[in-house]
């Protein structure tokens, strides 16, 4: 069991660190990531994720769950440092915080991390870049019952502080698979996969689509740029939403949802 170690300075080097992991260089070098707030940590120590440490301010925690929680952090050894409510404050970037937060570790994810089963389906994101939209996919995925995430070609960071906080969780445990572009397109074709693109101007509309074919990856491009001609030539069918007010496009989270659902409903 783990005991707690007491931090006063704003100097010291976990508060220095707390403060450098909401930079991606700094998740890049260290492989560490931040997680905050009850919710995330307590579904982070379900699924075992593997804790550097966490920090909490006791004025700032509540009874109940938040102290059965440091509970648990002690019992599976999570080494545990208490700071001033000043000190914690001035870590989080929204107002408000529940008072604790933690290190963990990040995962090393490849295409081998993902399930490829005759029913799987999969989305891919082709260089992402809003950390929000990330994290929301990935809940929808989740929500959905579709099977796991690509990210292609860089993008934002997937540990960013608000792709985590969008995520609800599923960092710690929807299988992820980090690729360029050609090694995804040569693992599709090698399994016999269906690659179902999107875009705003082209293809089939949505609601006249028919059926979908598994095992099967939905493939959506950035917010600005859609998909890259690359990937458009790749896939078997090009799917797009009827748009039937003044907006032309939707945000990338939400259109993901409405194809996802679809893809899912509609697969033979």
């Amino acid at each position: 069991m783990s005991t707690n170690t007491h931090i006063t300075s704003r100097q010291n080097a976990k508060i220095k660190q707390v403060r450098a992991l909401r930079q991606r260089k700094e998740r890049q070098a260290s492989g560490l990531f931040l997680v905050e707030g009850l919710f995330h940590i307590g579904t982070a120590l379900e699924t075992g994720t593997d804790f550097e440490y966490a920090i909490y301010s006791p004025e700032l925690l509540g009874e109940g769950f938040d102290r059965e929680l440091i509970s648990e952090l002690q019992e599976s050894d999570v080494p545990l440092y208490t700071t001033t409510q000043d000190i914690f404050t001035s870590l989080m970037e929204k107002e408000g915080p529940q008072g604790l937060l933690a290190v963990a570790k990040q995962g090393n994810h490849t295409l081998d991390d993902l399930p490829t089963g005759n029913d799987s389906c999969l989305v891919a994101l082709e260089a992402p870049q809003d950390p929000g939209n990330l994290g929301t996919v990935m809940r929808t995925i989740d929500g959905l019952g579709a099977h796991g995430l690509v990210i292609l070609g860089g993008g934002v960071d997937l540990y960013h502080p608000t792709a985590v906080r969008a995520g609800m969780g599923t960092h710690f445990w929807l299988p992820v698979g980090r690729a360029e572009l050609a090694e995804f397109l040569a693992w599709t074709g090698s399994g016999g996969v269906h690659l179902y693109g999107s875009s705003a101007k082209r293809g089939e509309a949505l609601d006249e689509a028919g059926r979908f074919e598994r095992p099967s990856v939905l493939l959506m491009g950035s917010e600005r740029e859609g998909l890259s001609q690359e990937a458009l030539a790749a896939c078997e069918r090009v799917l797009r939403l009827s748009m039937h007010g003044r907006v032309t496009s939707l945000n990338l989270a939400v259109a993901a949802g409405i194809l996802l659902q679809a893809v899912l409903s509609q697969s033979e």
